[in-house]
């Protein structure tokens, strides 16, 4: 049975203090029973510390905002997956559309940092999705069936269970424009009906994915009741206590 996960990614925002704070406010307001799986996704420099105040709770976890695609070595400012790994961390976020934007991560290296994470233990959290030229232009579909396949369908049924998808409409992303819960539920099960084909009905019903598009305690309800939608991968609203909580509130 597929879990349902809220991932907040504070990409780069918060300091220390403010991140812990976040934290402790969370935990408060949240419940241990709600059968949410809650991620965290903190700037690596507070990613041993969160994952530490996470650690007696089954239902939070974290999650480090990439790793590199080399193992080890000689590059500076890099983060390997053997170091997140050794944290106790649980996921990692891959292929975000940010990354793929500013820091032209192409499908092949997210193959070879999908295979590194995997190596190392660590479960990911494999983002992929549109622009608006591509939606306009009716690729969409193709497009994000090649992210998947390029990336994640060489791996086997059992290294595929370490796989969350999250779908990111690139043109809802900070825009404050939403995809509707209709649209986000399309490209659900499109995704869902592409792993049946790759794997079978038993993997793609079992693979939690989740919306990534400015998902907000005003929409949360809506877009979670869909059948396909396990969960979202959420920014800025991930950032205040409240609004979070929210969000993970509303299934």
């Amino acid at each position: 049975m597929r879990k349902n996960i809220v991932v907040g990614n504070w990409k780069m925002n918060l300091n220390r203090e403010e991140g812990i704070k976040l934290v402790e406010e969370v935990i408060s307001l949240v419940s241990t029973d709600n059968n949410v799986e809650v991620v965290f996704s903190p700037s690596f420099l507070y990613l041993h510390k969160v994952n530490k105040m996470c650690a007696n709770y089954n239902l939070l976890q974290t999650a480090s905002q990439n790793i590199s695609h080399n193992e080890r070595g000689a590059f500076t400012g890099e983060v390997s997956s053997q170091m997140v790994n050794s944290l106790n961390v649980k996921y990692t976020i891959l292929g975000h559309s940010e990354r793929r934007e500013y820091f032209n991560e192409t499908n092949i290296e997210l193959k070879q940092k999908v295979d590194l994470s995997l190596k190392n233990n660590l479960e990911i959290i494999f983002c992929c999705g549109e622009s608006l030229n591509q939606r306009e232009s009716g690729v969409h579909f193709d497009w994000i069936k090649q992210q998947l396949t390029e990336s994640v369908f060489h791996l086997t049924e059992k290294e595929f269970e370490k796989i969350v998808i999250a779908y990111e409409p690139i043109w809802a992303i900070g825009t404050g424009v939403t995809a509707s819960s209709d649209q986000a539920e399309e490209i659900h099960q499109f995704v869902r009906n592409v792993i049946t084909e790759k794997y079978n009905e038993n993997i793609a019903e079992n693979t939690s994915i989740l919306y990534g598009g400015s998902c907000n305690p005003t929409n949360a309800k809506e877009l979670f009741s869909k059948k396909n939608i396990d969960g979202g991968l959420i920014g800025g609203a991930s950032l205040n206590a409240e609004n979070f909580t929210r969000i993970i509130k509303s299934f």
